[in-house]
Parts: C-alpha cells; structure tokens; sequence
C-alpha cells in the first residue's frame, strides 16, 4: 500500500469521526446536583441513554426542584434546558403557568404510583413519602405522631429545611399545614423551639445529622434504604406518624422553547422505560415510578408503610404556597 494511499485512507476515516461527532445532539437536562452527583442516578441515566440515542446528555446540577423552577423562571424563553427533571407535584401547577414547558405526548399508562396519573406536561419518574429519621441506637422511642412532635416537650429536637429553597422543606410545610389547618401558625410557634437549624436544602440537614447535631432529621421514609445497601448499616430508620406522610411525586418536562423536542421526548419515554427505572432505587433512593414491586431491592420491603398518604391538588398549593410560607415565616420569628 502506498504512502498516498495511507494517507487518503487516515484523512477518509478522520472525516468520518469528525462527522459523527460534528452529527450528535446534546441534551441538555436541568436537574437537582444530588441526581447528577457521582452516586446519583445521573451517570447511570447518562451511560445508559446515550448508547440509544448516540447523542450526548449533559446535566445541569441546581440546589434543588425549587431552584429549578426559579431558574427557568428567570431564563424563560432564552433558557437551554430541553428538559426539566426534578419538581415535583407540589410545583407542577406554577410550573405549567408559566407557559414554559410543552405537552410530552408519551403514556404514562405503565406507573405504578398509589394515585392515577394525568397530566399532560409532566411524568413522573419516582415518588416517595417525606419523613422523619433518627439513629435507633440515640433514640430510643421516637415520637409516634406529627402532633407528638410538635407539641410534646420533651420531644427530639430536629433539623428541617427552608420551603422557600427546598423541596423537602416545602413538603414539610405541606405536612403541617395538612395535618393542623388553620392552627398552623400555632403548631409551628411550638415546634420551632425543636428546630435546631433550618438549612437551604436536603444534603446540608441529612450531613448534620450523621454528624449528631440533632436526633432527627426531616428526609424521606426510603432514606434508610441507603444506609442499609450502601453501607450495611442497621441503625437508621423513619418514624411513622398516625396522621400519615405527605407524598411527594418527582416528574420531568419537556421546556416549550427546546430546539431538540424529538430528542427530548425520546428521553421521556426511555425514562418510564425498566432500564431507567430500575437505577432509581439504589442511586436515588426513592420509589421508581413505572417498575414493578418484584423489581425492587428486598432493603425496601423493610420500610415503613404510611398509614395515609397525604397531598394537596397541585392549583391549591399554587394558589396558597406564598401565604403559607408567610405564616412559617412569621411564626418562626416569634
């Protein structure tokens, strides 16, 4: 072979490369760090979606769902995020008043969440039900109910999050508000001389309880889950409360403004599909929301079931987050 001919040959297949490459779309997917941390579900989701699709994923990682939204808000039309994954149903109703996100058109006929999914604009892709944890080994008899907790003296003492910047936060206002109505300003003058620290968001509250700063920490039902496959720990676990546990739903929405709609749907579906779902449990640590219960890890079969799954309509919350969070923050401050 000649030395012409090689070189032809070398220039032909870097043309090639160079054309692939040059011929990928990216994806772009705004979603909450702890998703796209290196234990999350992200890289997974990544590696996973990118040998279909042969394009290129790139995440976004933000605070938090609240952050989500806040960002999207801010870079309306102009933002570059094709989809948006990680509100959840406590936001759903403010996110479709923006008119930034578009229909998705895939079924959601396949989930198994405890509720009838509808909507048009968001999936669903995990759920769980919000919660409080303690170390067994520190705490011996944890309080059987929220109004225990509140209202009882000699309560634990506690470390929640912000509803302003947090989901979880907002969940636990939520909770409150389900559980006392009208009497929440009261409720939650006595229970914030049990908070310890309200953080901006999940990771720094779940770190300072590992650390000991309190016996309990607002987080999820599932979290034990990941103390238990990870680290092979017993100690952890989630309090039930007779009144039951407020629900949160996490879903993901195709933004109106993307320039990669066909590529972003196809994302969606592969979400609800069992090879996405099925990274959800031990990187996420939540309840997928389309696979099956024989699919799930055995850890889970352990957890606590709630009593009552407690949720507000997403257009009530949309038209009363602001108030509520009035009335936190005034009673806090007394």
């Amino acid at each position: 072979m000649s030395r012409i001919t090689q070189a032809l040959i070398a220039v032909s297949c870097l043309l090639q490369f160079v054309n692939a490459y040059a011929g990928k779309q990216t994806l772009t997917i705004y979603t909450y760090d702890s998703f796209t941390s290196d234990w999350g579900p992200g890289p997974l989701v990544k590696k996973a979606f990118e040998e279909q699709c042969n394009c290129t994923l790139e995440f976004v990682g933000l605070e938090d769902g609240v952050a989500l939204l806040s960002r999207l808000k801010l870079e309306a039309a102009n933002t570059k995020a094709d989809i948006v994954l990680g509100i959840d149903t406590n936001l759903t109703a403010e996110a479709r008043a923006t008119g930034l996100f578009e229909a998705h058109l895939i079924s959601a006929n396949n989930t198994t969440l405890p509720t009838v999914w509808n909507d048009q604009y968001f999936l669903p892709y995990d759920y769980g039900y919000f919660a409080f944890v303690y170390n067994k080994e520190l705490l011996s008899n944890p309080p059987t109910s929220l109004k225990e907790l509140v209202e009882n003296a000699d309560a634990p003492n506690i470390l929640i999050q912000d509803p302003r910047t947090s989901t979880p936060g907002l969940g636990m206002l939520l909770w409150m508000k389900k559980v006392y109505g009208d009497d929440v300003s009261i409720a939650w003058k006595k229970l914030s001389k049990k908070i310890v620290t309200v953080s901006k968001g999940w990771s720094e509250a779940y770190g300072l309880f590992l650390k000991g700063e309190a016996p309990m920490v607002l987080s999820y039902t599932t979290s034990p889950a990941y103390h238990i496959i990870a680290e092979d720990d017993q100690r952890f676990a989630a309090a039930s409360f007779v009144e039951g546990h407020y629900q949160q739903i996490e879903v993901a929405g195709l933004v109106a403004s993307s320039k990669q709609k066909k590529l972003g749907r196809e994302f969606l579906q592969f979400m609800m599909s069992e090879k996405f779902q099925s990274i959800i449990p031990t990187t996420n640590w939540m309840y997928p929301a389309a696979l099956a219960p024989t699919k799930m890890p055995p850890a889970f079969k352990g957890l606590i079931k709630p009593s009552r799954s407690l949720l507000f309509d997403d257009s009530e919350i949309a038209a009363n987050r602001k108030l509520w969070v009035n009335e936190w923050l005034e009673a806090m401050a007394e």
